[in-house]
């Protein structure tokens, strides 16, 4: 947790009085899963990726495990990531992300509605299709989804003729498209994070969020969600959108 984190932790306990700030707890791991295993409910600020990890090997099952939320240090996300319905941990991040202002990002899907899941994606020119599928493959095990269950890969226009990205989407069985700035830029309200590095060399403040927003929205007619805010490696970014059909 970082010093942002804290701050962060703070304003949550501020509205829940029983909670506990336990902040860089020695050893982690062993700490975390601990007080896990005791059935007690948790909020991470910190990357996704040391969550799994770490809770990985006690993980039993949804009826069984507490709820787990995770949030990034500013505050702007509340993922629900572990026993979403059944331990309530989607609600808590409804009412936790609406006191914090936040976005709660919810991977359960809406009972009796088949979500539509789009994957976003940004890179350094001619980077490899093996870097990709990696960090495509992180992301999607990160969200609990099967490479089936993505109806698209999205990027913006001047990727359009990117090797890496169309191979990648061949493999997968993805249909690629790429989106104008300008169209990206429609979306930009909901973005998790705005590079102006990139805003300068591309015109949009982020590609891999926007482009998968913009694609499942143009799938089923209806707003999207980001489901998976931006994760990245040295060379590439990825980002998971979901949207539900009317009705």
């Amino acid at each position: 947790m970082t010093t942002a984190g804290l701050a962060l932790a703070e304003r949550i306990q501020a509205g829940e009085p029983d909670a506990e700030i336990v902040y860089r707890p020695q050893p982690f791991g062993e700490t975390v899963r601990t007080l896990f295993q005791a059935g007690q409910r948790l909020v991470f600020i910190c990357a996704t990726g040391i969550v799994v990890r770490t809770l990985a090997p006690v993980i039993q099952d949804k009826h069984i495990d507490p709820p787990v939320l995770v949030l990034d240090d500013q505050g702007r996300f509340v993922i629900a990531l572990l026993s979403g319905h059944e331990g309530g941990a989607n609600a808590w991040a409804v009412a936790l992300a609406t006191r914090l202002k936040a976005q709660p990002v919810l991977t359960t899907a809406k009972p009796y509605v088949h979500p539509v899941y789009t994957l976003g994606m940004g890179c350094e020119r001619h980077c490899p299709v093996e870097v990709l599928a990696q960090l495509a493959a992180e992301c999607l095990s990160i969200a609990g989804l099967q490479p089936r269950q993505i109806a698209g890969l999205a990027s913006i226009d001047i990727k359009a003729d990117e090797t890496g990205l169309i191979e990648l989407g061949v493999q997968q069985g993805w249909p690629y498209t790429t989106w104008p700035a300008a169209r990206l830029r429609e979306v930009e309200d909901q973005l998790s994070q705005r590079s102006e590095i990139v805003f300068r060399e591309v015109g949009v403040y982020g590609v891999a969020e926007a482009a998968a927003l913009v694609a499942a929205s143009r799938l089923t007619g209806e707003p999207a969600e980001l489901l998976l805010p931006k994760h990245k490696n040295r060379r590439a970014t990825c980002a998971i959108a979901r949207s539900f059909h009317a009705g």
